[in-house]
């Protein structure tokens, strides 16, 4: 199985809380932070140009234009930018702590790249395959390519903070050149462009359900939290514990490229979700991953429910995708960690 690489593991100040709370005062404050998450997704599902409202629900009744509107694309469009919050942001945390690294997920890996790879080679050689049996190669490819970032950091002699990221990043820039190339080739070229711009604006009924897989993923990765906090601190120290470090680590991988591939399937690639959310979390919470993913879990889902909304209000009848929302301020935040993390190479 491919050994993690060993980088620079963050400092006391930046991995731990400096005024932990009660648990208590913690349990309050998440349930709070739940309430304002519930907020943002009434909010968002009653704003678009069609007049969904609770006014117009009530005129309408149960068979009216209003309320089938809202069945069949608002509360589905919701429930999916919750469930892609959710998951993508809780897989980025299990994927630094397998790489041991807070600038990695599955946009700065090449994860997201070889996901849309597989997609584009199942549009060419099986163009009637379910779109579960999309996913399934889709996973195939983002594991593999997962697996090809984790070699080429094995043979890097010298490893800083920074530059882990930048290889994932380089590699997803080869290997999305080669996926850009074919689709050209093939006149893919707007195909392409769906799956590497997150968008929902075309979420209906019947084409999100993929997501609650990624639910149930993240569930088996909230179970398994403990063992991904001793794999992040090495494969000697793992195997002394009594842990099987290959099977753990495949299981965090299995976990990470079937997320990412059903996100990609379902809405297209949502850059930085995975690397800003748990950084922000581990900044204020610390570094524990049981304890984490419950605030990893609500931030993601509000922080994609606020970006949503901005781009349905910025250029309002007009939508921005989410994508490019959540790259802008993802880009903005991460250039904000780089330069607040001392890149140190050891």
């Amino acid at each position: 199985m491919f050994a993690a690489p060993v980088t620079e593991a963050p400092s006391p100040a930046e991995g731990a809380s400096a005024h932990p709370q009660s648990p208590r005062r913690s349990a309050l404050a998440l349930t709070g932070a739940g309430i304002v998450v519930v907020l943002l997704a009434v909010l968002s599902t009653f704003i678009g140009v069609s007049d969904v409202s609770p006014l117009s629900l009530l005129e309408g009744g149960p068979d009216g234009k209003a309320a089938q509107l809202l069945v069949v694309s608002r509360l589905p469009r919701t429930l999916a930018l919750v469930l892609t919050g959710v998951s993508m942001s809780i897989v980025g945390l299990i994927m630094q702590m397998l790489v041991r690294n807070k600038f990695v997920e599955p946009s700065t890996t090449g994860t997201a790249e070889s996901a849309a790879l597989g997609l584009l080679v199942v549009t060419i050689f099986a163009p009637t395959l379910p779109l579960f049996g999309k996913m399934v190669v889709a996973a195939i490819f983002a594991l593999a390519g997962t697996g090809l970032f984790l070699l080429i950091l094995r043979r890097i002699p010298v490893r800083s903070i920074v530059l882990v990221p930048l290889v994932g990043i380089m590699l997803g820039g080869v290997i999305g050149a080669v996926t850009t190339f074919f689709a050209y080739r093939l006149d893919l070229l707007q195909t392409l462009g769906t799956w590497m711009t997150g968008d929902f604006s075309g979420i209906l009924r019947g084409r999100y359900e993929l997501l609650w897989i990624a639910l149930a993923m993240t569930v088996i990765a909230w179970i398994a939290a403990d063992r991904f906090t001793v794999v992040g601190l090495g494969q000697e120290f793992t195997t002394n514990l009594g842990l099987h470090y290959g099977r753990v680590l495949a299981l965090g991988l299995t976990i990470v490229a079937v997320v990412t591939a059903i996100v990609v399937v379902t809405a297209g690639v949502i850059p930085f979700l995975g690397l800003i959310v748990p950084n922000i979390v581990s900044i204020a919470r610390g570094d524990n991953v049981r304890r984490s993913i419950p605030w990893v879990a609500v931030l993601g889902a509000g922080f994609v429910l606020a970006c949503d909304i901005l781009g349905r209000l910025i250029r309002f009848p007009y939508e921005i995708p989410l994508g490019i929302v959540v790259g802008v301020i993802g880009s903005a935040l991460f250039l904000y960690l780089l330069l607040r993390r001392p890149a140190r190479a050891h």
